[in-house]
């Protein structure tokens, strides 16, 4: 017979897999694909005309 892990490890490895990422650990994920995204379609240009129409609203 193969050997096999015991089930308490399997579920242990289950356990692990279904946490929650550190939320500095997810944005240096997230990161490189948003800015990759930002600069194929032209984001920065989107970013700043936003950020001066909320300003413009906002009164400034």
């Amino acid at each position: 017979m193969a050997q096999t892990a015991p089930r308490t490890l399997i579920r242990t490895r289950e356990r692990r897999r279904q946490g929650r990422r550190h939320p500095v650990v997810a944005t240096l994920m997230a990161l490189p694909l948003a800015v990759l995204l930002l600069l194929v379609f032209d984001g920065w240009e989107t970013v700043a005309t936003q950020a001066s129409s909320v300003g413009v609203m906002l009164g400034r």
